[in-house]
C-alpha cells in the first residue's frame, strides 16, 4: 500500500505506486504487479535491475570495508580512476556523490583555473534549456528559470547563451575578457532530449582551443554508453578538458565524477576541495562493476543498435500523428515532443504497466535499461503509442 508519509518533506509530486524489487528491466510492487521500466530511474539503471555484478560487489564490499575517508588512500577509487581514463581520454579524476556535486567540482576548477590566470571575476558561458543541478552554483548555472524561482540571490559568474548557437558563444567570447570556460550537456537531457546540430561540440572544441578557454561537458545523463558511444563527446571527437558524469555510472550507488584533462587536471590541489563520502570503497566498486559489465556486453554498441530500432518505430506508428512534432534520439536517449502539455500520458503508460517521463512539459522521455531485449523495446513502444493516441483522443 502506497501512503503519504506526513513527516517527508513535499518536494516530490509521487505517483501511487512503490516497487518493492526489481530484476532487469522490470519492477515489481508490494501486490506483485509489474512494471516495465524505461526511465531506468531517470538514466541510472543502464544495467537494470539488481544487476549480478553490482549486487556481487556491494555485498563483497560491504562485508570488508564502506568507509575510511580520503585522509589515505582508496584503492578502489585509484582503480576506478584508471579505468574511467582509460576509456576517457582523461587524465585525472575527483570522485563526488552526485551530478550536481560532479558539477560544482567542474564549476570550482573553472573559476580556480582562472584565478590562476589573474581573472578577478572568472565567467562560465551556459546554455538556456539546460540542467546542471539543484545547488545553488548548479542551479545558476542551470537555463530553467522554474529551477531557480524563489532561491535568489543567484550564483553570479555565469552567462547565458541560446543552446546549439555556436556564433552566440563566440560574440560573448569576444566581447568578454573574463570568460575562462564553455559548460553545456551535450544533448540537453530535462530540456527535452534536445540533440545539437552536427558540428556544434566540435565547433566548441574549436572555440575553446582558439580563445584558450575550458571546454566542460556535462555527460551526467549522456555518459556511461547511453548516447551510443561511451561517452556522448566521441560522436563528433571533441574531447573535453573537463567532464562530469553520474547517474549511470553507479547503476543506482550514489556517485559523481569530475574528470580533467591538460593543463584543467591539476588545478584542484589539496585544500581546494574535497568530499567527506565520495569515492568510498562500497561506491567505488560498484561502479568499477558497472565498467566492466558495460565493457563486456558492448552495450554502447547495443544502445546504439537499439536506439535506431525504437526511433524507427516510433516514427512509422505516429507518422499520422499531427500533434507529434518531432521523435528526436541519441543511442537510448529518446523524447517525443507533442504540440500540447502531456504529463497526462505519465499516467496512462503506468496504467499499462510501462514507466515512462515527461520533461519540458510536452516532450515524453524515454531512458530504458541498456540491457533490455528487443520484445521489450518493441513493447514500450507499443504502449507509448498506445498512451499518445488514448492522450490525443
Amino acid at each position: 500500500m502506497v501512503t503519504n508519509n506526513e513527516h517527508l518533506m513535499q518536494t516530490y509530486n509521487r505517483l501511487p505506486v512503490a516497487f518493492e524489487r526489481g530484476e532487469g528491466a522490470w519492477l515489481w510492487d508490494a501486490n506483485g504487479n509489474k512494471c516495465l521500466d524505461a526511465l531506468a530511474g531517470i538514466a541510472v539503471c543502464g544495467l537494470g535491475h539488481a544487476h549480478p555484478a553490482v549486487t556481487e560487489a556491494l555485498c563483497n564490499q560491504a562485508g570488508r570495508l564502506i568507509h575510511t575517508s580520503n585522509l589515505y588512500q582508496v584503492e578502489a577509487q585509484q582503480a576506478l580512476a584508471d579505468a574511467l581514463c582509460a576509456r576517457s581520454g582523461m587524465d585525472r579524476v575527483f570522485f563526488a556523490n552526485s551530478g550536481a556535486e560532479a558539477n560544482e567540482a567542474a564549476i570550482k576548477l573553472a573559476r580556480l583555473y582562472g584565478r590562476q590566470r589573474d581573472i578577478d571575476e572568472p565567467a562560465i558561458v551556459v546554455t538556456e534549456g539546460s540542467f546542471h543541478g539543484r545547488t545553488l552554483a548548479t542551479l545558476s548555472a542551470t537555463g530553467n528559470r522554474k529551477v531557480q524561482a524563489g532561491f535568489e540571490p543567484l550564483v553570479r559568474g555565469f552567462v547565458r547563451v541560446p543552446y546549439d548557437d555556436l556564433a552566440a558563444v563566440e560574440n560573448v567570447v569576444r566581447g568578454a575578457a573574463n570568460v575562462v570556460a564553455v559548460m553545456v550537456e551535450p544533448v540537453l537531457g530535462e530540456g527535452g532530449i534536445v540533440i545539437p546540430a552536427p558540428g556544434y561540440l566540435a565547433g566548441l572544441r574549436k572555440l575553446c582551443d582558439d580563445h584558450g578557454l575550458v571546454l566542460m561537458l556535462d555527460e551526467i545523463q549522456t555518459g556511461m554508453c547511453r548516447s551510443g558511444k561511451w561517452f556522448a563527446f566521441e560522436h563528433e571527437h571533441a574531447q573535453p578538458d573537463v567532464m562530469t558524469l553520474a547517474k549511470g555510472l553507479g547503476n543506482g550507488v550514489p556517485i559523481g565524477a569530475c574528470l580533467a584533462r591538460g593543463a584543467a587536471a591539476d588545478v584542484l590541489q589539496p585544500g581546494t576541495h574535497g568530499s567527506t563520502f565520495g569515492g568510498n570503497p562500497l561506491a567505488c566498486n560498484a561502479a568499477l562493476a558497472v565498467v566492466e559489465t558495460l565493457a563486456e556486453a558492448a552495450l554502447d554498441a547495443r544502445a546504439h543498435e537499439l536506439g535506431q530500432r525504437m526511433r524507427q518505430q516510433l516514427t512509422a506508428q505516429l507518422e499520422d500523428v499531427a500533434a507529434v512534432q518531432s521523435i528526436r534520439g541519441l543511442g537510448l536517449l529518446l523524447g517525443i515532443e507533442l504540440d500540447r502539455p502531456c504529463g497526462e500520458i505519465v499516467t496512462r503508460a503506468l496504467e499499462k504497466g510501462v514507466l515512462v517521463n515527461v520533461t519540458a512539459t510536452n516532450v515524453v522521455r524515454l531512458l530504458p535499461p541498456l540491457i533490455i531485449s528487443d520484445a521489450e523495446a518493441d513493447m514500450i513502444v507499443s504502449v507509448v503509442v498506445e498512451s499518445i493516441r488514448e492522450f490525443l483522443a
